[in-house]
């Protein structure tokens, strides 16, 4: 799910299920790697988890609010709060592992 300042506060914010964001590029390559991996983590967690992106680029004020520094940067949002934050190329199970605790 494409996540942007206008449905930020909606989709995110206002959820009832944690929602992890992927903050990307278009001209970052560990993003593009990072992709198949957010999506096999949102078809596996769909019950437990919402998924979505944040191009950069496009929304620098949302990347700018939640001072990302760096990308590829995946926040975990639990009612309306970031619970914890990773940020960087990594294994699927590196990152389910810092997730999952949080999707109890």
């Amino acid at each position: 799910m494409e996540i942007n300042a206008e449905n930020f506060e909606e989709k995110v914010i206002r959820s009832d299920k944690p929602v992890l964001i992927d903050f990307w590029a278009v001209w970052c390559g560990p993003c593009s790697m990072m992709s198949p991996v957010i999506e096999q983590i949102g078809e596996e967690l769909a019950d437990k988890l919402i998924v979505g992106k944040v191009n950069c680029d496009e929304n620098m004020e949302l990347a700018q609010q939640y001072k990302v520094a760096g990308i590829p940067a995946f926040f975990l949002f639990k009612g309306g709060e970031v619970v914890t934050k990773a940020v960087g190329a990594m294994s699927k199970d590196e990152l389910l592992a810092q997730i999952e605790p949080h999707l109890v």
